[in-house]
């Protein structure tokens, strides 16, 4: 059986307010994630525009599930249901 994929992704950008409240949030909880500047990978923020429908940032994938803006209660559940925080 493959090990679910609990990894996080932030798709943001320097000039985001929410952006840096995610990242520093994250930094907090002393949870690992991978940080994804849309402005220097212009294709990965298509991709994930694309799949998401979205155009707003931040953007953050946690494992299969994609969250949009910096809404703490919404993320809390996303790494509880990932069993990235209690």
């Amino acid at each position: 059986m493959d090990k679910p994929d609990n990894s996080i992704t932030i798709y943001g950008a320097e000039w985001c307010p929410p952006c840096h409240m995610m990242k520093d949030y994250l930094n907090g909880l002393k949870i690992p994630f991978e940080y994804i500047n849309i402005d220097k990978d212009h294709e990965a923020g298509m991709a994930v525009a694309q799949k998401t429908g979205w155009s707003a940032i931040p953007i953050v994938r946690v494992g299969d599930e994609y969250l949009l803006g910096f809404e703490r209660a919404k993320l809390d559940g996303a790494l509880r249901a990932h069993h990235l925080m209690r």
